[in-house]
């Protein structure tokens, strides 16, 4: 026996048309709410992408000063801080010199960069510069300079020794004691001049 169907008023058209006008317009003011959240995260997510530019570009340009502060106390160094001749002083007759040196091959753990390499026959003298030199730097010179000991090896360049040196505007006492029992120079750098530290009693340049 078949159901007996319900008749179609225009009051129940009416509800359902409101029905739905209500159901649609709490869909259209959930899609403007979503709307209107993406915009804004995507707002957010904006500025975050400017914010990390411009630490990029302040941290780029502040590797860059530092980068030419070093360069510049390079060629001060060689200049009118007449490094070479106070090396000849020493003993070491330094014939030729060049800056940056890169040697291994770039990305393994055996390549480097040394800032100023000076040389004298069988010696060469490797010099790290900084603008404020403290004792990580240090410590990590004497392991470049044994990274390039290997390099040199490899290359067929075993009877030529090594000696260190660190260089620096800024040094505190006892990294200059520290540079000294380890063999290294130490070359500090003022308005007004350029020098190597006096040696203590007893001190002899590592060799490497």
């Amino acid at each position: 026996m078949s159901q007996p169907q319900t008749a179609v008023t225009y009051e129940g058209v009416l509800n359902l048309i409101q029905k739905v006008a209500r159901q649609t317009r709490r869909t259209e003011r959930k899609f403007e709410r979503m709307s209107q959240e993406t915009t804004e995260q995507l707002k957010e997510t904006k500025q975050m992408f400017q914010k990390t530019a411009e630490q990029i570009e302040a941290t780029n340009q502040a590797v860059g000063s530092l980068t030419n502060k070093v360069g510049d106390m390079v060629e001060k160094l060689l200049g009118e801080g007449n490094l070479v001749a106070q090396f000849r002083e020493l003993g070491l007759r330094v014939k030729t010199h060049s800056q940056n040196k890169v040697f291994g091959e770039k990305g393994t753990s055996d390549s480097g960069e040394i800032d100023l390499f000076l040389e004298d026959g069988d010696v060469a003298i490797l010099v790290e510069a900084k603008t404020t030199l403290k004792m990580d730097h240090v410590n990590e010179h004497i392991k470049r300079i044994e990274k390039y000991r290997r390099f040199a090896d490899a290359e067929g360049y075993a009877k030529k020794r090594f000696v260190g040196a660190v260089a620096g505007t800024v040094i505190a006492e006892n990294v200059i004691n520290y540079a000294h029992e380890n063999g290294l120079y130490v070359i500090i750098q003022s308005a007004r001049a350029v020098e190597i530290i006096p040696q203590p009693d007893g001190f002899v340049a590592k060799k490497w």
